[in-house]
């Protein structure tokens, strides 16, 4: 908490520094804690205790002084007074009270709006928390019966252990029991044998035990003592003997025929086992709510096993809902999510593009970020003297490359400026180009909008400013060709106004400077503005973490392979860094400055171009270093996929549904102008397509066969020869073996480079599939006066021409109470007994119309001629 009584701040470098006292008092701010972690600075003002005369009504402000809570404030937001307030607000919600000042009075000047959210806020803390106690008591409320049914579950599953194992004893003993009456049986019933069977050695020891018996019971002889041989149990015989070795396995056991063998202990254990899973099955089970992760697509027999749940319990649900399903079956994202929250679930939607997290927009830590030079955007009218502007900054002749004098595409050039760098890019000022222009506005810190002094502002001036505006970079407004004798400075500045850009000299705060690039006149004073406003701007970037850029341009080298002109935002691009742009990836083999240099690092700001990448990026597409090249190939190969399906979907969406396919083929109105466009950066491609696409009308429309950057192969040329294509090609040629084939199948490949002749030779071609337009041009009229029936002629009207005149060939009309009834073309016509070409105004004639005889006196027949005129887009 501040001191409301000092009036010193301190900075971001922890320095003192001196403010300007408030007249009527001091303010300071208090940080007020509400629950959850809720904070608010709150403005306290310390101002002197105002006394009034006991009848005299007190203001709101004395009112707050003398401890008076005005309606509606809560007791967080109370003044702190000498009375304390009875029934202090929970500690959650009270503020930290202000420190008391020497004068020794507090005063909270609050609004009533302030005084409101405070109310609000409290009472919001108050009814959260009887909110949380509520569900604190439910919350122990289902603990305790959920612990109240799990005991008496825990006490049944004893029960029936108990009753269990007092089963198995009781079997056990009734089994034993019955083990022992057939051991008594067994002498029984051998002395019952016939004494034949028996063999005689047996009768002598049989009658010598017999007799040894006798003699142990009648001479009670001390030999043998204990119970008597009645009282003993019976001594077990081989057979009960071979009764208890039956648990353990023998050979011989084996080797049997398995009659009297036993259950082993094993087998007993498992029994029981057995019998309690199925005595424990038949109890609902606890049910445990899990997350679900569901990507896009998942198979119900996957989802099934994320909730732990049985697939067959998944495929019975979707029956019941009416879906007749496999578990192997694919469902959307949608569905699996309807399952899992039916089965008690959370969900959790990840998608496939996660595989993209980290890579971009990476937080860095600001005591990391250092100074980085501006990246400035030269924008304006065509031929209004940018790329001339860049030249003589740079003082390199960059103008003298562009086919026409038109800059063609981006170019990034690096210049120093009193030991501190700028970064130019130049765009295109053709319409053509608004895409690669409004493309550079967003990479850029600061544009210059370059206006010509002799036209001053033109309709691309127009487009500039307003991406210059969608893009929220500060403008600097550079009027060149002052060196001409019509220059008019001051008409460009108040021009300017009109479109809300308000330069310095009228009241505004854009910089504009007046340049001449042709005389190098006041170049520094631009670079000057251009390193005030970046030192406004306080640019900064972190060279020490991976690097971050966009593609400025990208075009495919023959004896380098694709080359991508990048600008290093973030980070420090390095050689050997494995990089991802766009849907393409590949590891950086060399780095190459605007001036042809190879670098082995870019440091931020700095335009390069690198070299290595697999395939040919899109003019706009983010760049950033991976760690892998597993993770790279990931990346790219899920972009390609995205890609695809887009493509795909926009085929799809092209085709519409079978009524527009039905009437599309029913009216075939809709001429095609196939083309294959083929140019040596892709910025030109967009810019080719985008002019191609405005051309297009309701009747005849280009149709893209395809489009790239590169040189013309066979490839390009079979394309074109089965779909019956021109090729276009921009700023690129193709090879033998692409120009023989060309020869051989008729394709036509037609070289520019310059734009504007691109666009008029496919205009002109396109214009030739309009149906030309149909004109019609009155001739005359003439009224029946009577109708002949002639002999091998059929019916002949007599005619007289009353207005304009009647040719022979020409259309004719059939006009009965200003009704058309017929219309068509005239047979005969005739005056007096020959044949005559036309007849004039004031003349009598005879005609006869073709293929119709339903005509009648009083008719007029009306003649017209019918003209064909080209059209034009």
């Amino acid at each position: 908490m501040n001191d409301t009584t000092d009036d010193k701040k301190t900075d971001a470098d922890g320095k003192r520094t001196l403010t300007l006292k408030r007249s009527g008092g001091d303010k300071g701010t208090v940080r007020q804690n509400f629950s959850h972690g809720r904070s608010k600075s709150v403005v306290v003002e310390t101002r002197k205790r105002k006394f009034t005369r006991p009848d005299e009504k007190p203001a709101g402000g004395a009112s707050l002084a003398a401890g008076v809570k005005p309606r509606g404030a809560s007791s967080a937001s109370a003044p702190t007074t000498p009375e304390a307030p009875k029934s202090p607000p929970p500690a959650a919600a009270r503020p930290a009270a202000p420190k008391r000042p020497r004068s020794g009075v507090v005063l909270n000047q609050l609004s009533a709006n302030e005084i409101e959210a405070r109310r609000r806020a409290l009472e919001g803390a108050k009814a959260r928390e009887v909110e949380d106690r509520k569900r604190a008591a439910e919350e122990a409320k289902r603990m305790a019966e959920e612990d109240e049914r799990r005991a008496k579950e825990r006490a049944e599953s004893e029960r029936r252990q108990r009753e269990e194992e007092e089963r198995l004893a009781a079997e056990k003993a009734a089994r034993e029991r019955a083990e022992a009456e057939a051991a008594k049986r067994a002498p029984a019933e051998e002395e019952a044998k016939p004494a034949a069977a028996a063999a005689p050695q047996a009768a002598r020891p049989a009658a010598k035990r017999g007799g040894d018996e006798d003699e142990e019971r009648g001479s009670g002889s001390p030999r043998r003592s204990g119970p008597s041989r009645a009282d003993t149990p019976p001594r077990p015989s081989p057979r009960r003997d071979d009764e208890r070795r039956r648990g353990k396995l023998t050979l011989s056991s084996v080797g049997a025929d398995g009659e009297g063998r036993s259950r082993s202990l094993s087998a007993m254990r498992r029994r029981q086992e057995k019998f309690k899973r199925s005595m424990a099955g038949n109890e609902p089970r606890e049910k445990i709510s899990r997350e679900v992760q569901l990507p896009e697509t998942i198979t119900i027999q996957e989802l099934a096993q994320r909730m732990a749940e049985r697939a067959v319990d998944v495929v019975k649900y979707l029956m019941k809902e009416g879906q007749m399903m496999k578990p192997g079956d694919l469902i959307d994202a949608d569905m699996a999510e309807l399952i899992a929250q039916e089965f008690g679930h959370t969900v959790k939607r990840v998608t496939e593009a996660d595989v993209e997290e980290g890579i971009f927009d990476v937080e860095d830590n600001p005591e990391d970020m250092q100074p980085r030079p501006p990246v400035v955007t030269i924008m304006g009218h065509v031929d209004h003297g940018k790329t001339s502007l860049l030249d003589a900054i740079r003082e390199a002749n960059v103008v003298k490359g562009e086919a026409g004098g038109i800059t063609q595409h981006i170019g990034a050039y690096q210049v120093e400026k009193d030991g501190q760098k700028i970064t130019f890019l130049d765009t295109p000022g053709h319409a053509a180009f608004t895409a690669m222009r409004a493309r550079g506005a967003q990479a850029t810190d600061i544009a210059i909008l370059v206006v010509a002094a002799d036209d001053s502002v033109m309709p691309q001036t127009i487009e500039s400013i307003n991406h210059i505006k969608a893009a929220g970079v500060p403008l600097i407004v550079a009027i060149n060709k002052i060196d001409k004798p019509d220059a008019d400075p001051q008409k460009v500045r108040t021009e300017l106004l009109q479109h809300e850009v308000f330069v310095e000299s009228m009241g505004g705060d854009v910089q504009e400077v007046e340049v001449s690039a042709l005389k190098h006149t006041n170049l520094d004073g631009l670079l000057e503005a251009i390193l005030l406003q970046s030192e406004v701007l306080e640019l900064k970037a972190n060279p020490d973490r991976t690097a971050e850029g966009v593609v400025i341009e990208a075009k495919l080298d023959k004896g380098r392979g694709s080359v991508a002109t990048v600008l290093v935002q973030a980070g420090t691009l390095k050689t050997g860094d494995i990089v991802v742009a766009g849907d393409e990836w590949g590891r950086v083999r060399a780095i190459i400055n605007d001036r042809g240099d190879q670098l082995k690092e870019a440091e931020p700001s700095l335009p390069v171009e690198i070299l290595g990448l697999n395939g040919t990026p899109q003019a706009g597409d983010k760049v950033a270093v991976v760690e892998s090249e597993a993770r790279a190939r990931e990346i790219s190969e899920y972009r390609q996929r995205v890609a695809r399906e887009k493509a795909v979907a926009r085929q799809a969406g092209s085709r519409g549904s079978l009524e527009q396919m039905m009437a599309q083929a029913a009216n075939q109105d809709l001429a095609e102008f196939p083309l294959v466009i083929k140019a040596d950066v892709q910025g030109s491609v967009e810019a080719i397509l985008g002019a191609l696409e405005k051309l297009g009308t309701d009747e005849v429309q280009a149709r893209i066969v395809h489009s790239g950057a590169g040189g013309i192969t066979e490839t390009d040329v079979t394309l074109a020869e089965s779909t019956g294509s021109a090729i276009m090609a921009f700023n690129v040629r193709a090879n033998k073996q692409a120009r023989d084939l060309a020869e051989q199948s008729g394709v036509e490949i037609r070289y520019y480079n310059i734009i504007y002749n691109l666009l008029d030779d496919v205009k002109a071609a396109m214009s030739g599939l309009l149906s030309p337009e149909r004109r019609e041009t009155f001739l005359g009229n003439a009224e029946i006066l009577e109708v002949f029936n002639i002999t091998k002629v059929g019916k002949v009207a007599g005619c007289k021409v009353t207005e304009g005149k009647v040719e022979r060939g020409a259309g004719v009309r059939l006009v009965r109470d200003n009704v058309v009834i017929h219309e068509g073309k005239l047979k005969t016509l005739k005056r007096f007994k020959d044949e005559v070409g036309e007849v004039p105004v004031g003349q009598e004639c005879g005609m006869a119309f073709e293929n119709y005889d339903d005509i009648r006196a009083g008719d007029v027949i009306e003649c017209f001629r019918v003209e064909e005129i080209a059209r034009t887009l």
